[in-house]
């Protein structure tokens, strides 16, 4: 009974980090992950569970993100690999490079570094690599 209650659903908050909380080091989680404090190290989903990170306007990240489902209308500085899906909301600033399978921007996040998507990049990387054990 309780097992399909706890199943994760979009936009289900497992986990809330507030905003008078910093946090230093790294942060493995699962589940919905709501960020409103300050994250100075790594925020990584558990291999193989529903994950999805929500990063608040007031919210502060400072590392490498990775998950399936980011959302960002925060400050964050770090690189961000999604294997799903990335949203950045209006009040979104990111300075590193985002990994994503899809993308949603809206009006007024800025983006300082690249868009890269995960298919383009792993056949960049093996036409690389074959290209490599050519020569």
């Amino acid at each position: 009974m309780f097992k399909n209650k706890m199943a994760a659903q979009p936009g289900q908050v497992d986990t809330l980090i507030g905003p008078q909380v910093v946090i230093r080091g790294d942060l493995h989680f699962s589940g919905g992950l709501y960020v409103e404090g300050r994250i100075i190290g790594k925020v990584i989903a558990q291999d193989g569970q529903k994950a999805t990170l929500t990063l608040a306007e007031q919210g502060c990240i400072e590392g490498e993100v990775r998950a399936p489902v980011v959302v960002i209308n925060g400050q964050l500085s770090g690189d961000v690999y999604a294997s799903e899906r990335v949203e950045l909301a209006a009040k979104a600033r990111v300075q590193g490079n985002v990994h994503y399978q899809v993308v949603e921007m809206l009006a007024g996040s800025v983006l300082t570094g690249r868009l890269i998507h995960a298919e383009a990049h792993a056949m960049a990387e093996g036409h690389l690599d074959a290209h490599a054990a050519l020569g």
